[in-house]
């Protein structure tokens, strides 16, 4: 079998994403963190992993769609990093999870949230500069007929 240096890419886009990634390791994190006291809250445990599974999802989702959706699904991600970041709150404040679980949980979220909001950023400057060749495209096609 001949090994190449070149990085392998899987079929579906989100997986070549780090952010996904991290995402995907949160939301095993809060799994794992909201398991340690089962006889809390069942039902703020219940959303808080459902949030942390929306930021994953909202992620995978955007990202098979064009530039200006995947914008939205990335923003719907980082609502619920800041659901996230309450649940993180009230289970603390509710004696549920420890400091160290909370220190964790917000290190992480603000992670995410650069790591999202830089993403953002890029693929708005990329959408830009895709509407700036639109309307050269379409000058061009004015004065040629």
């Amino acid at each position: 079998m001949e090994h190449t240096n070149e990085k392998q890419f899987t079929f579906f886009r989100f997986e070549d994403l780090r952010v996904y990634h991290k995402a995907l390791d949160y939301t095993v994190w809060v799994s794992d963190a909201t398991k340690i006291n089962p006889v809390a809250n069942s039902e703020l445990f219940n959303r808080f992993n459902v949030s942390a599974q929306n930021i994953v999802l909202n992620i995978a989702e955007g990202s098979a769609r064009n530039k200006s959706q995947f914008i939205y699904y990335l923003k719907m991600a980082k609502s619920s990093i800041r659901e996230c970041l309450v649940f993180t709150s009230i289970s603390t404040d509710m004696g549920l999870i420890e400091e160290e679980h909370d220190t964790a949980s917000r290190n992480q979220l603000m992670e995410l949230t650069k790591m999202i909001g830089a993403l953002i950023s890029s693929l708005q400057r990329s959408v830009s500069k895709d509407e700036e060749m639109d309307d050269k495209r379409e000058q061009i096609d004015a004065n040629t007929y």
